[in-house]
């Protein structure tokens, strides 16, 4: 794919790299692929990055690399595509599915299964997930096609301008019909796995809004401000109220590491671990990915996608309703 760039009065004399920073919003370690590459080029000449335009001269740069993710074993597992175009391709992630493959799980994963979609479409592109979601979390997830894209994306969620809302049911009644729950989240120092509340931790702000009360439990919405490794299942553990199906997030003794850190006017609620038992209508976290919205890398346009309500936290809601 070829991207360009028109040069406009105000960025006469400047250089090549200038315009590829500036105007097409390039990252320094894209600059240097490029560079070895051969990649860029001005009124279809190759040039080098500090060789200086003008006005109407025409920046083009190639970024299609030549790569594949190693040992990504191409599989034929169906995806269900929500959106693809040349840049990216966002997925509806079934719950108990891995996303990329690791040292323990080389196969069955997403990056399995795209790396044979990407294969069976003749696309030479490795397998960069912009954002991540939990083994047992299902919904939307969004994957690069080349290094640019994957710069830009990850530049808009680093800025908060890339719009992620999640839905989920959660024990027990919230009492309040929204929220913000701001609470810092590091690493448990006991777990390679486990999250939990610390002021040492890392800034995490997660907004919620009540969607319907159920019986003894609560269908959220989330909107995440920050996302940090398990942020949702951490801030609804510490509000007392638990995700169903949770079993690593519910069975906790305290909610808090160190309790101090809550304001006074966000009480902190014990936790009702009877409610493990009850989480065997479903058999993973009730957590579901449903809504992104961001600038597409190319036409600089908001795109909105969006991915139903899974069938399992479906027939959660249809139990919890009677």
């Amino acid at each position: 794919m070829i991207l360009k760039h028109t040069v406009e009065a105000e960025s006469s004399g400047k250089t090549i790299k200038y315009i590829l920073k500036e105007k097409l919003m390039f990252s320094q370690n894209l600059i240097r692929k490029l560079k070895r590459q051969n990649g860029i080029f001005c009124n279809k000449k190759p040039v080098f990055v500090n060789a200086i335009v003008k006005e109407n001269d025409i920046v083009e740069a190639n970024i299609n690399f030549e790569e594949n993710s190693e040992g990504v074993i191409p599989e034929d597992i169906p995806i269900d595509i929500i959106y693809e175009d040349e840049v990216l391709i966002a997925l509806n992630k079934p719950p108990d599915t891995i996303v990329h493959p690791t040292r323990n799980h080389l196969n069955g994963t997403l990056g399995n299964a795209l790396s044979y979609h990407f294969l069976k479409k003749g696309i030479s592109s490795k397998i960069r997930p912009v954002m991540r979601l939990d083994r047992d979390t299902s919904g939307i997830i969004i994957f690069a096609k080349n290094s640019f894209t994957q710069d830009f994306m990850t530049k808009q969620m680093s800025s908060n301008l890339f719009y992620r809302e999640y839905i989920g049911i959660v024990h027990g009644l919230v009492d309040k019909p929204n929220g913000t729950i701001n609470l810092p989240i590091a690493r448990k120092s006991s777990s390679t796995i486990e999250r939990c509340i610390l002021p040492s931790g890392y800034p995490s702000i997660t907004h919620y809004k009540v969607i319907e009360h159920l019986k003894n439990a609560t269908f959220l919405r989330f909107i995440l401000e920050t996302g940090r490794t398990h942020q949702i299942r951490v801030h609804c553990q510490a509000l007392g109220h638990p995700i169903y199906g949770d079993t690593l997030y519910i069975n906790t003794s305290t909610t808090l590491e160190n309790q101090a850190i809550f304001p006074q006017n966000q009480p902190i609620i014990a936790l009702d671990h009877s409610a493990a038992k009850d989480s065997v209508f479903i058999n993973r976290q009730a957590l579901h990915s449903s809504k992104v919205v961001f600038i597409h890398p190319i036409n600089k346009k908001p795109l909105e996608l969006a991915a139903p309500i899974p069938y399992d936290i479906e027939k959660l809601m249809e139990i919890l309703r009677k």
